[in-house]
């Protein structure tokens, strides 16, 4: 079993390829996976069946207790052929849907297969923890999958309908699970079920798992989601919303049923919903004209049942109500890969719109109908044997006195009359002939072609049928022959379920006990039989009368539904947003930066008054360097408060970083000297694209205000922070670990840089938060920037003449060079040290900086490279390799402009941030396969001929990581803030002189 999910999570990756290079018929290798999980689970039948459980466990983080254990009892079997069997046919019936298109199908292909093993992996997975991982998981990927169709905004907008809703239920159930988790005292389900906790706390962590439940399961009020999800392609209906997806709700409630269903609020919450659930599917379903959607209301509908019977919580409702998902299952996905055949033959859903279909595509409408039955309860199929033992189960319920087997039973009546209307309304929509409509009656086309092709009836015209291939209506017909045989091997069946069944409780307190009920096609005549054919009957009347009556024309019948109330609350979630927004982002970076600032200083400054003694160590210096540094830092700090340019505001304030690198060098820091001296090269550099773009004066158009009281919240925070390093260094009692960081880098970060190797391996989760960080800011720095797109096509490669793309340069100026002619005619000045060189303007171009970056770039590199690889055991590493090579981008920017900046990194900043993070997130993630804690570092070591003995260490991929996330942010900043604003202005000068010459005109 682990073997399998592990091929469900790897097989999708190559998927995308396969559809490129084999088109549709990649699908076959998709299906291959879920049928081979589909044989391995029929293999298991004999152990199964026989009481045992087998179990397949793999210790995944065991310092938290976490493991991968899928447990395979009968109902974990059950839902494992229905998500491997069905799943396997869809796969298949999609190698015919998708055949002939290829935009977006290898994505398509990958994320179903993957959820098709989320699914797999939640049915059997017995660790409480991993299923709301694998819950989450289901939600994610299903949000890819309606939304397939990603140009449209009705696609769009149900996936994120459907995210929301399944996210924000599986969020509470979180928190249900942690308090049943902390109440029982372990995450094993199978141990909580065997010892179920009991208590108030207990009981609101079941409500909160039963909103969860209810809400991945469609049921009131979260059940709008599911017709909305109807904008998916239909194979993804088929497979999530009849089979997969929707059912994980439902095994919950089953899984928890036999611990569970009779404490306090189980069933008022269950039934109540459920048969409400039941009854709104239902009416919705007869008002419905697009066939998908009069299959999604009916199963919601069928949910709401699903959910009363086996919430009911007792053992014949059990045995009744799994047999109802095993029929749910078949006929439902059936009538949607039935749907799905008409709708890709036919481009057209609309009942309106089909005519005559059964006659010319019998077998497509039989199967239809045998489905239909099996849904409305029809003998032989296995919706009659599973609807009459409910029907039984509940009766014998009401009969013994339990209040809500009497609603449970009402419920189940009305819903089951409706559901054999709109099951008729199907059939008759999609197959049957139908009147010509009145407004197409007096001389139109259409009521010409009715009354030739039928007779004085004037029925519309037969819809023509291309035939489609055979596999494509394979799928279906297999899926609805399976109900029949289903309900003939009840016997079978009700052997097999039992096993499931007998472990929730007989009756409910109070109730008569009687003999465990059986599934079986033929009881006799009893009650439950009588009932189940008068839901028919009364069915077929409903659906006459609806239609009679217009009903699917009327207005709604209230003046709200659901989708209003979701759009409803999202209104108020975005209008409280801004309100929030309005008061608390006032535009101003002042009052952002004072309002941390005075929380800074009365926080802290309260904990310090209030504080027991101070113990403090202080000396005048630890090096006689300090003395003379100091006061130059403190000096520029003050001028730079009185300075009238920014510029030199600027590069005082980065005298006192200057001084920082001279404490750091003189303290047996060298790594954060060199880290400090890089920083502030890129900051300043930074600083000046910026000040290109204000004016160079303070107080020019903005003037500042309140000086004096900037002036002592100003003191009050430098006074603060450095009473709270004095109090916080001599206010230590325990050893520091610090002490121990160079034994901890040799021994377990295999480095003598301690530095590094805390950066990259004994701290790298802080890296990696810091790492995340950095790319927020790139992002925030070019999403300011630029207006419509992140990349800045301008500074491509291929938007350079053609003279001086990849064709060899001249370096050296001759006569000849100078008399070469550009295509705009115009002769050519110095030929490039660059390959940008020529776009600048000759009187910003600088001859001596090109030779220089020219000659320098390639070292500059190879030197970033050098400090990367040797930062493990010597001063550098990742980050200041990085930072050296942004340094190299930053001068063959200064030296040729956007365009050398293009020529030089021809490529998106994206890729260096998100390639450097998938690094990062793979040095933490890949040890935990082989057993081992996130981020532990592995040595490899060898005996190489010539170069000696030779050893790696995998955390230096994650510097590695660290380095190119450094070099995207670097080159973030130059794109945006040098080479984008370059742009602008060259588009506003352009704009400004077109403007003057018309003016002159």
């Amino acid at each position: 079993m682990l073997i399998l999910l592990a091929a469900f999570a790897l097989v999708p990756l190559t998927l995308p390829l396969l559809v490129r290079a084999i088109g549709a018929r990649a699908f076959y290798v998709a299906a291959a996976v879920p049928a081979i999980a589909f044989v391995h689970a029929v293999l298991q039948a004999p152990a199964v069946l026989a009481g045992g459980v087998p179990i397949e466990t793999f210790e995944w983080i065991p310092s938290l207790g976490i493991r991968l254990s899928l447990r395979m009892d009968l109902l974990s079997w059950v839902l494992t052929l229905i998500v491997t069997g069905v799943g396997a046919l869809v796969l298949l019936y999609c190698r015919w849907y998708f055949d002939g298109q290829l935009d977006g199908v290898g994505q398509f292909s990958a994320v179903l297969l993957g959820f098709a093993g989320a699914m797999y992996g939640l049915v059997l997975v017995d660790d409480l923890v991993v299923l709301v991982m694998l819950w989450e998981v289901t939600s994610v990927l299903s949000y890819l999958l309606i939304g397939f169709y990603h140009r449209r905004g009705a696609s769009r907008r149900s996936a994120l309908q459907a995210l929301l809703v399944t996210t924000v239920g599986g969020l509470v159930m979180l928190v249900g699970v942690v308090l049943l988790v902390i109440g029982a005292g372990t995450t094993s389900l199978s141990g909580i079920l065997a010892h179920p906790p009991h208590g108030p706390v207990v009981d609101a962590a079941i409500v909160l798992i039963l909103v969860g439940a209810l809400s991945k399961s469609a049921i009131f009020p979260f059940h709008f989601w599911l017709p909305g999800a109807m904008a998916a392609p239909t194979p993804v209906s088929a497979y999530l919303h009849a089979a997969a997806m929707v059912k994980a709700g439902i095994y919950l409630i089953a899984r928890l049923a036999p611990a569970f269903a009779l404490i306090g609020p189980w069933r008022p919450i269950l039934i109540s919903l459920g048969a409400f659930t039941m009854l709104l599917g239902g009416v919705q379903a007869l008002r419905e004209t697009d066939l998908k959607r009069i299959l999604a209301y009916g199963t919601v509908s069928q949910l709401g049942l699903l959910t009363v019977v086996l919430g009911y919580g007792t053992r014949d409702a059990a045995l009744a109500g799994l047999a109802l998902l095993v029929s749910h299952a078949l006929f439902k996905s059936s009538l949607f890969l039935i749907v799905g055949v008409i709708d890709r033959q036919l481009s057209t859903r609309d009942i309106g719109e089909l005519s005559g279909l059964g006659r010319q595509a019998p077998v497509l409408a039989v199967a239809a109908i045998v489905a239909v039955c099996s849904m409305a309860g029809v003998i032989p199929t296995i919706g009659f044997v599973a609807k009459e033992g409910a029907l039984a189960a509940l009766l014998h319920e009401s009969a013994g006195g339990a209040a809500w087997g009497v609603v449970a039973l009402i419920g189940m009546i009305a819903g089951s009359m409706l559901t054999a209307a709109y099951g008729i309304r199907f059939v008759w929509g999609a197959f049957w002939r139908k009147k010509a409509r009145a407004t197409e009656e007096p001389g139109t086309d259409a009521a010409a072609a009715a009354r030739g092709s039928a007779g004085p009836a004037r029925y519309m015209p037969d819809t023509e049928w291309p035939s489609p291939p055979v596999g494509f209506v394979a799928t279906p017909i297999v899926l609805a022959a399976l109900t029949l045989v289903a309900g003939f091997a009840a016997g079978l069946l009700d052997h097999a379920l039992a096993l499931y069944a007998d472990t929730v409780a007989a009756e409910t307190p109070g109730v008569a006990a009687s003999a465990p009920a059986h599934l079986a096609l033929w009881h006799g005549l009893e009650p439950a039989l009588w009932i189940s054919l008068g839901t028919l009957v009364v069915g077929a009347l409903a659906f006459a009368a609806a239609h009679a009556l217009g009903w699917d024309r009327r207005a709604h019948l209230l003046p709200f539904s659901a989708v209003d109330a979701y759009n409803l609350v999202l209104r108020g979630i975005a209008r409280l947003s801004v309100a929030v927004t309005r008061v608390t982002q006032r535009g101003s970076l002042p009052i952002y930066v004072g309002t941390i600032f005075v929380v800074l200083v009365v926080a802290e400054g309260t904990v310090l008054v209030a504080g027991p003694d101070w113990r403090v160590q202080l000396d005048a210096w630890q090096s006689p360097v300090q003395p003379f540094v100091a006061p130059v830092m403190i000096v520029a700090g003050l001028i730079a408060v009185r300075a009238r340019k920014r510029y030199t505001g600027v590069v005082l304030v980065s005298v006192t970083g200057m001084g920082m690198i001279t404490l750091f060098a003189t303290s047996g820091a060298p790594d954060l000297a060199l880290t400090q001296v890089l920083v502030e090269t890129v900051t300043m550099i930074a600083f000046a694209l910026v000040l290109r773009r204000i004016p160079s004066r303070m107080g020019e158009h903005h003037a500042s205000v309140w000086p004096v009281a900037r002036a002592v919240l100003g003191a009050a925070v430098g006074l603060t922070m450095a009473a709270v390093a004095t109090v916080a260094t001599g206010a230590r009692q325990a050893k520091p670990i610090s002490e121990s960081f160079p034994e901890l880098a040799y021994r377990l970060g295999h480095g003598t840089n301690v530095v590094n190797v805390a950066l990259v391996d004994l701290r790298g989760w802080d890296t990696m938060g810091e790492l995340s960080v950095l790319i927020l800011a790139a992002t925030g720095v070019a999403s300011l920037v630029f207006v419509t797109h992140r990349a800045d096509l301008l500074s491509q490669l291929s938007a350079l003449p053609e003279a001086v793309g990849r064709s060899r340069r001249v370096l050296i100026e001759t006569d000849e060079g100078l008399k070469r002619q550009t295509r705009g005619g115009h002769v050519e000045g110095r030929r490039a040290w660059l390959v940008g060189g020529q776009r600048v303007r000759a009187g910003e171009r600088s001859i001596m900086l090109e030779v220089i970056v020219r000659i320098l770039f390639h070292t500059i590199i190879v030197v970033s490279l050098y400090v990367l690889f040797a930062g493990h055991n010597l001063p550098g590493g990742g980050f200041a390799g990085g930072l050296i090579a942004g340094i190299a981008l930053v001068m063959r920017y200064i030296a040729g402009g956007r365009y050398e900046l293009g020529a030089a990194a021809p490529t998106d900043a994206g890729r260096f941030l998100g390639g450097g993070m998938v690094l990062a997130v793979a040095c933490a993630v890949v040890p935990v396969f082989f057993g081992q804690a996130p981020l532990t570092s592995a040595v490899l070591e060898a005996d190489i001929p010539v170069l000696g003995h030779l050893e790696f260490v995998t955390s230096t991929i994650f510097d590695i990581g660290v380095y190119l996330v450094v070099i995207g942010l670097v080159l973030d900043v130059l794109r945006s803030l040098g080479a984008e604003v370059d742009r602008q202005r060259l588009e506003q000068a352009e704009q400004a002189e077109q403007t003057g010459q018309v003016s002159a005109r």
